[in-house]
Protein backbone atom coordinates (compact mmCIF):
# COMPACT_ATOMS: atom_id res chain seq x y z
CA UNK A 1 0.00 0.00 0.00
CA UNK A 2 1.35 3.46 -0.83
CA UNK A 3 2.32 5.63 2.23
CA UNK A 4 -0.45 7.99 2.33
CA UNK A 5 -3.62 6.97 3.76
CA UNK A 6 -6.33 5.12 1.52
CA UNK A 7 -9.48 7.20 0.61
CA UNK A 8 -10.87 5.61 -2.57
CA UNK A 9 -12.52 2.43 -1.76
CA UNK A 10 -13.96 -0.34 -4.29
CA UNK A 11 -16.32 -2.50 -2.82
CA UNK A 12 -16.08 -5.89 -5.00
CA UNK A 13 -19.39 -7.45 -4.78
CA UNK A 14 -22.07 -9.50 -6.47
CA UNK A 15 -20.35 -11.92 -8.83
CA UNK A 16 -21.20 -14.73 -10.95
CA UNK A 17 -20.47 -17.57 -8.17
CA UNK A 18 -24.29 -19.26 -6.73
CA UNK A 19 -23.35 -17.03 -3.45
CA UNK A 20 -24.27 -13.91 -5.14
CA UNK A 21 -27.20 -12.72 -3.41
CA UNK A 22 -25.12 -13.08 -0.22
CA UNK A 23 -22.55 -10.59 -1.81
CA UNK A 24 -24.70 -8.08 -2.48
CA UNK A 25 -26.42 -7.49 0.70
CA UNK A 26 -22.22 -8.07 2.31
CA UNK A 27 -21.16 -5.36 -0.55
CA UNK A 28 -23.69 -2.93 0.50
CA UNK A 29 -23.66 -3.08 4.07
CA UNK A 30 -19.71 -3.03 4.02
CA UNK A 31 -19.91 0.03 1.57
CA UNK A 32 -22.34 2.05 3.93
CA UNK A 33 -20.38 1.52 6.81
CA UNK A 34 -17.12 2.72 5.16
CA UNK A 35 -18.76 6.20 3.53
CA UNK A 36 -19.73 6.14 7.25
CA UNK A 37 -16.56 6.42 8.09
CA UNK A 38 -15.65 9.01 5.75
CA UNK A 39 -14.18 6.99 2.49
CA UNK A 40 -14.95 7.58 -0.82
CA UNK A 41 -16.82 4.61 -2.07
CA UNK A 42 -17.87 3.10 -5.60
CA UNK A 43 -19.40 -0.35 -5.51
CA UNK A 44 -18.64 -2.86 -8.46
CA UNK A 45 -20.41 -5.50 -9.37
CA UNK A 46 -17.88 -7.86 -10.59
CA UNK A 47 -17.94 -8.82 -14.24
CA UNK A 48 -16.30 -10.03 -17.03
CA UNK A 49 -14.86 -6.74 -17.32
CA UNK A 50 -13.49 -6.13 -13.60
CA UNK A 51 -10.05 -5.18 -14.98
CA UNK A 52 -11.29 -2.45 -16.58
CA UNK A 53 -13.58 -1.43 -14.30
CA UNK A 54 -10.64 -0.79 -11.75
CA UNK A 55 -8.03 0.21 -14.11
CA UNK A 56 -11.00 3.70 -15.00
CA UNK A 57 -11.53 3.30 -11.15
CA UNK A 58 -8.42 3.56 -9.80
CA UNK A 59 -9.10 2.71 -5.77
CA UNK A 60 -6.56 3.40 -3.54
CA UNK A 61 -7.90 -0.43 -2.04
CA UNK A 62 -10.38 -2.95 -3.33
CA UNK A 63 -12.49 -3.98 -0.49
CA UNK A 64 -12.96 -7.78 -1.03
CA UNK A 65 -16.53 -8.58 -0.33
CA UNK A 66 -17.42 -11.19 -2.87
CA UNK A 67 -18.33 -14.79 -1.50
CA UNK A 68 -18.04 -18.50 -3.12
CA UNK A 69 -16.12 -18.82 -6.39
CA UNK A 70 -14.09 -17.09 -7.99
CA UNK A 71 -14.61 -14.05 -5.25
CA UNK A 72 -13.30 -16.42 -2.60
CA UNK A 73 -10.85 -18.92 -4.21
CA UNK A 74 -7.72 -16.84 -5.39
CA UNK A 75 -9.12 -15.75 -8.70
CA UNK A 76 -9.63 -12.12 -8.12
CA UNK A 77 -6.62 -12.01 -5.51
CA UNK A 78 -4.70 -13.03 -8.50
CA UNK A 79 -6.20 -10.34 -10.25
CA UNK A 80 -5.76 -7.34 -8.05
CA UNK A 81 -1.94 -8.56 -7.89
CA UNK A 82 -1.92 -8.04 -11.34
CA UNK A 83 -3.45 -4.74 -11.24
CA UNK A 84 -1.11 -3.99 -7.98
CA UNK A 85 -4.15 -3.00 -6.22
CA UNK A 86 -4.08 -3.72 -2.28
CA UNK A 87 -6.97 -5.66 -1.32
CA UNK A 88 -8.37 -6.74 1.58
CA UNK A 89 -8.70 -10.67 3.38
CA UNK A 90 -6.45 -13.70 2.63
CA UNK A 91 -3.97 -14.09 -1.06
CA UNK A 92 -3.84 -15.86 -3.87
CA UNK A 93 -3.03 -18.92 -1.93
CA UNK A 94 -4.51 -19.04 1.33
CA UNK A 95 -7.84 -18.27 -0.38
CA UNK A 96 -7.16 -21.17 -2.95
CA UNK A 97 -6.63 -23.84 0.28
CA UNK A 98 -9.06 -22.36 2.14
CA UNK A 99 -11.83 -23.05 -0.31
CA UNK A 100 -10.84 -26.36 -1.24
CA UNK A 101 -12.39 -28.04 1.36
CA UNK A 102 -9.93 -31.86 1.31
CA UNK A 103 -7.00 -29.55 1.05
CA UNK A 104 -7.84 -27.37 4.04
CA UNK A 105 -8.11 -30.53 5.92
CA UNK A 106 -4.41 -31.52 4.53
CA UNK A 107 -3.47 -28.14 6.21
CA UNK A 108 -5.44 -28.87 9.57
CA UNK A 109 -3.88 -32.15 9.85
CA UNK A 110 -0.69 -31.26 9.57
CA UNK A 111 -1.35 -28.45 12.04
CA UNK A 112 -2.49 -31.31 14.57
CA UNK A 113 -5.87 -29.81 14.06
CA UNK A 114 -8.75 -32.14 15.18
CA UNK A 115 -10.71 -32.96 11.61
CA UNK A 116 -13.84 -35.61 10.38
CA UNK A 117 -13.44 -38.43 8.68
CA UNK A 118 -14.21 -37.69 5.06
CA UNK A 119 -13.65 -39.18 1.23
CA UNK A 120 -13.67 -37.60 -2.16
CA UNK A 121 -16.04 -39.70 -3.80
CA UNK A 122 -17.74 -39.38 -7.74
CA UNK A 123 -20.66 -38.48 -7.88
CA UNK A 124 -22.60 -41.36 -9.34
CA UNK A 125 -21.16 -43.20 -6.52
CA UNK A 126 -22.60 -41.48 -3.52
CA UNK A 127 -25.92 -41.49 -5.02
CA UNK A 128 -25.74 -45.63 -5.64
CA UNK A 129 -24.74 -46.75 -2.59
CA UNK A 130 -23.92 -45.83 0.56
CA UNK A 131 -19.85 -44.90 0.78
CA UNK A 132 -19.91 -44.67 4.61
CA UNK A 133 -22.60 -45.48 7.16
CA UNK A 134 -24.97 -43.00 8.36
CA UNK A 135 -25.22 -40.21 9.17
CA UNK A 136 -23.09 -38.78 7.28
CA UNK A 137 -23.37 -35.51 4.98
CA UNK A 138 -22.34 -34.85 1.26
CA UNK A 139 -21.24 -31.31 -0.25
CA UNK A 140 -19.27 -29.37 -2.62
CA UNK A 141 -15.48 -29.59 -1.94
CA UNK A 142 -15.43 -26.28 -3.32
CA UNK A 143 -18.26 -24.26 -2.64
CA UNK A 144 -19.41 -22.17 0.77
CA UNK A 145 -22.62 -20.79 2.52
CA UNK A 146 -23.91 -24.77 2.94
CA UNK A 147 -24.72 -24.29 -1.04
CA UNK A 148 -25.35 -27.85 -2.08
CA UNK A 149 -24.88 -29.55 1.34
CA UNK A 150 -26.92 -32.96 1.98
CA UNK A 151 -27.45 -34.63 5.32
CA UNK A 152 -27.77 -38.16 5.30
CA UNK A 153 -29.60 -39.36 8.46
CA UNK A 154 -29.17 -42.63 10.54
CA UNK A 155 -31.60 -45.29 9.53
CA UNK A 156 -31.23 -43.63 6.36
CA UNK A 157 -32.85 -46.22 3.42
CA UNK A 158 -30.99 -45.50 0.68
CA UNK A 159 -27.77 -42.94 -0.75
CA UNK A 160 -28.67 -39.27 -1.38
CA UNK A 161 -30.23 -37.78 -4.70
CA UNK A 162 -27.94 -35.33 -5.68
CA UNK A 163 -29.03 -32.26 -7.81
CA UNK A 164 -27.61 -31.77 -11.20
CA UNK A 165 -25.66 -28.84 -10.54
CA UNK A 166 -23.77 -30.76 -7.57
CA UNK A 167 -20.12 -31.14 -9.46
CA UNK A 168 -18.26 -34.43 -10.21
CA UNK A 169 -16.78 -35.45 -7.56
CA UNK A 170 -17.71 -34.74 -3.69
CA UNK A 171 -17.07 -34.94 -0.27
CA UNK A 172 -18.61 -36.90 1.94
CA UNK A 173 -18.07 -36.53 5.57
CA UNK A 174 -19.04 -37.78 8.98
CA UNK A 175 -21.81 -36.38 10.33
CA UNK A 176 -20.93 -34.55 14.03
CA UNK A 177 -23.05 -34.23 16.11
CA UNK A 178 -23.67 -31.83 18.79
CA UNK A 179 -23.18 -27.85 18.52
CA UNK A 180 -22.30 -25.41 16.35
CA UNK A 181 -19.92 -23.10 17.35
CA UNK A 182 -17.71 -20.42 15.28
CA UNK A 183 -14.95 -18.27 15.75
CA UNK A 184 -13.77 -14.90 13.87
CA UNK A 185 -10.02 -14.21 13.77
CA UNK A 186 -8.99 -10.17 13.20
CA UNK A 187 -5.36 -10.20 12.14
CA UNK A 188 -3.53 -12.22 15.09
CA UNK A 189 -6.16 -11.89 17.66
CA UNK A 190 -9.57 -14.31 17.97
CA UNK A 191 -12.63 -12.48 19.32
CA UNK A 192 -14.73 -14.81 21.22
CA UNK A 193 -16.73 -17.74 20.35
CA UNK A 194 -20.76 -18.26 19.22
CA UNK A 195 -22.82 -20.62 19.73
CA UNK A 196 -25.23 -21.02 16.47
CA UNK A 197 -28.65 -22.46 17.07
CA UNK A 198 -31.05 -23.53 14.61
CA UNK A 199 -34.39 -25.71 14.91
CA UNK A 200 -32.44 -28.27 11.90
CA UNK A 201 -29.72 -28.09 9.75
CA UNK A 202 -27.45 -24.98 9.55
CA UNK A 203 -28.05 -24.87 6.00
CA UNK A 204 -28.04 -21.56 3.60
CA UNK A 205 -31.52 -20.46 4.84
CA UNK A 206 -30.27 -20.68 8.40
CA UNK A 207 -27.44 -18.79 7.53
CA UNK A 208 -29.13 -15.57 5.60
CA UNK A 209 -32.82 -15.83 6.18
CA UNK A 210 -33.93 -13.23 8.72
CA UNK A 211 -34.82 -15.16 12.09
CA UNK A 212 -33.16 -18.44 10.18
CA UNK A 213 -30.77 -18.82 13.70
CA UNK A 214 -30.16 -17.75 16.73
CA UNK A 215 -26.59 -16.66 17.90
CA UNK A 216 -25.45 -16.59 21.64
CA UNK A 217 -22.15 -14.37 21.64
CA UNK A 218 -20.22 -15.34 23.55
CA UNK A 219 -21.00 -19.06 23.73
CA UNK A 220 -22.41 -20.56 27.00
CA UNK A 221 -20.29 -23.39 26.89
CA UNK A 222 -17.04 -24.44 29.38
CA UNK A 223 -14.39 -22.35 29.49
CA UNK A 224 -11.96 -25.04 28.13
CA UNK A 225 -13.99 -25.02 25.26
CA UNK A 226 -14.30 -21.43 24.83
CA UNK A 227 -10.16 -21.20 24.89
CA UNK A 228 -9.57 -24.06 22.38
CA UNK A 229 -12.14 -22.73 19.88
CA UNK A 230 -10.09 -19.36 19.77
CA UNK A 231 -6.69 -21.51 20.09
CA UNK A 232 -7.85 -23.87 17.02
CA UNK A 233 -8.84 -20.66 14.63
CA UNK A 234 -6.37 -19.07 15.14
CA UNK A 235 -3.75 -22.35 14.29
CA UNK A 236 -6.13 -22.62 11.95
CA UNK A 237 -5.65 -19.41 10.32
CA UNK A 238 -1.96 -19.52 10.35
CA UNK A 239 -1.85 -22.72 8.71
CA UNK A 240 -3.67 -21.88 5.93
CA UNK A 241 -1.74 -18.44 5.61
CA UNK A 242 -5.03 -16.18 6.49
CA UNK A 243 -4.71 -12.57 6.11
CA UNK A 244 -7.30 -9.70 7.34
CA UNK A 245 -10.15 -11.41 8.26
CA UNK A 246 -11.19 -15.19 8.58
CA UNK A 247 -13.63 -17.21 10.33
CA UNK A 248 -13.48 -21.09 11.77
CA UNK A 249 -16.79 -22.96 11.94
CA UNK A 250 -16.59 -26.49 14.62
CA UNK A 251 -19.08 -28.91 15.24
CA UNK A 252 -18.28 -29.60 19.41
CA UNK A 253 -20.32 -32.77 20.63
CA UNK A 254 -20.70 -31.98 24.69
CA UNK A 255 -20.75 -36.06 25.55
CA UNK A 256 -16.97 -35.83 24.26
CA UNK A 257 -15.83 -33.02 26.36
CA UNK A 258 -12.25 -31.81 24.82
CA UNK A 259 -12.66 -34.36 22.17
CA UNK A 260 -15.51 -33.82 20.63
CA UNK A 261 -14.75 -30.05 19.10
CA UNK A 262 -13.67 -30.99 15.33
CA UNK A 263 -12.64 -28.53 12.89
CA UNK A 264 -15.27 -28.17 9.50
CA UNK A 265 -14.08 -25.21 7.53
CA UNK A 266 -11.92 -21.87 7.32
CA UNK A 267 -14.27 -19.42 5.59
CA UNK A 268 -11.60 -16.27 4.29
CA UNK A 269 -14.24 -14.14 3.24
CA UNK A 270 -16.73 -14.28 6.25
CA UNK A 271 -20.30 -12.77 5.50
CA UNK A 272 -20.84 -9.13 6.77
CA UNK A 273 -24.96 -8.83 6.14
CA UNK A 274 -27.26 -8.35 8.88
CA UNK A 275 -27.81 -11.44 9.95
CA UNK A 276 -23.67 -12.61 10.21
CA UNK A 277 -21.48 -14.07 12.53
CA UNK A 278 -18.43 -12.23 12.16
CA UNK A 279 -19.88 -8.71 12.68
CA UNK A 280 -21.50 -9.61 15.78
CA UNK A 281 -18.01 -10.83 17.57
CA UNK A 282 -16.80 -8.09 16.52
CA UNK A 283 -19.67 -5.84 18.04
CA UNK A 284 -19.25 -8.30 21.28
CA UNK A 285 -15.58 -7.27 21.11
CA UNK A 286 -16.08 -3.53 21.70
CA UNK A 287 -15.48 -3.01 17.45
CA UNK A 288 -18.28 -1.69 15.63
CA UNK A 289 -19.22 -2.56 11.94
CA UNK A 290 -17.40 0.72 10.95
CA UNK A 291 -14.61 0.18 13.10
CA UNK A 292 -13.93 -3.47 11.76
CA UNK A 293 -14.38 -2.01 7.93
CA UNK A 294 -11.83 0.46 8.66
CA UNK A 295 -9.15 -1.77 10.16
CA UNK A 296 -9.16 -4.78 7.14
CA UNK A 297 -9.31 -1.37 4.66
CA UNK A 298 -5.90 -0.01 6.71
CA UNK A 299 -4.80 -3.52 6.68
CA UNK A 300 -4.86 -4.02 2.77
CA UNK A 301 -2.08 -4.65 0.85
CA UNK A 302 -0.77 -6.79 -2.29
CA UNK A 303 1.52 -10.04 -1.85
CA UNK A 304 -0.41 -11.05 1.18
Amino acid sequence: MSSRAPRKVAVLMGGPSVEREVSLSTGRDCAAALRDEGYEVVELDAGPDLAARLAEISPDVAFNALHGRWGEDGCVQGLLEWLRIPYTHSGVLASALAMDKERTKEAYRNAGLPIAPSLLVAKDEVMASHVMPPPYVVKPNNEGSSVGVYLVEEGASGPPVLDATMPETVMVEAYIPGRELTTTVVGDRALTVTDIQTAGWYDYDAKYVEGGSNHIVPAEIPQQIHDMCLDYALRAHEALGCRGVSRTDYRWDESKGADGLILLETNTQPGMTPTSLSPEQAQACGMSMGALCRWMVEDASCDR
